[in-house]
């Protein structure tokens, strides 16, 4: 008898088990295959090349406000992006030129792991997305990153808030559950957010890296 209770409690604790991996998977794929990320390396983290990345980060995100305000999904903005990616790069060796520095630069898109980021009161998992990636000079130094598609990239970053016209962008591109997963404060969502952060961080990624 406790040999078949022992049994059914194995039982039934892998069958949560693989229920919650394939929960974390599919979302976290699901989030991952909806968003696309800018992702800018600064030469290195001197408070020079710090501050010129941020500067670079600002005249490439405007940049990128004008030539996708009317993309309506991820696979458009990738497009568009693609079909300006000189203009991205000249834009950074622009900016470092005008700023006194002799680097250059490299734009490219790819695909990259991100940790956790919190954008104020949303927040994504770690995991691999599709990203404009802009490398620059030896790019060994802190990296900055934002989203994209949909736009939760904005030029006024002090306040840590993301506007409410770029919730609803998110909105629009996630389904319901997947938006109150990176953004409802609850302890049921919580939980998942967790179960998702567990499962990306330990198996799938750590498969991807073999």
């Amino acid at each position: 008898m406790k040999k078949k209770i022992l049994l059914l409690i194995i039982l039934f604790t892998l069958y949560i088990f693989v229920n919650c991996y394939f929960y974390a998977i599919k979302s976290s794929t699901n989030i991952e295959n909806k968003i696309f990320r800018l992702h800018i390396v600064a030469n290195s983290n001197s408070k020079e090349d710090q501050n010129l990345k941020l500067k670079v980060r600002d005249n490439v995100i405007s940049y990128m406000n004008t030539i996708c305000k009317n993309v309506n999904s991820k696979e458009d903005a990738i497009k568009v992006v693609q079909n300006h990616i000189y203009d991205f790069k000249e834009i950074a060796d622009n900016t470092i030129l005008e700023n006194g520095f002799n680097y250059t630069s490299i734009a490219e898109i790819g695909n990259y792991r991100f940790p956790t980021k919190q954008y104020g009161d949303i927040a994504l998992p770690s995991g691999y997305y599709d990203a404009l990636e802009i490398k620059l000079g030896s790019n060994l130094g802190q990296n900055w990153w934002c989203v994209l598609y949909p736009s939760l990239c904005f030029t006024d970053f002090s306040s840590g808030i993301i506007p409410e016209p770029s919730k609803e962008n998110l909105r629009e591109a996630l389904s319901e559950e997947e938006y109150a997963l990176i953004s409802e404060n609850t302890p049921t969502y919580n939980f998942k957010f967790k179960l998702v952060e567990l499962f990306s961080n330990n198996l799938r990624i750590g498969i991807r890296e073999m």
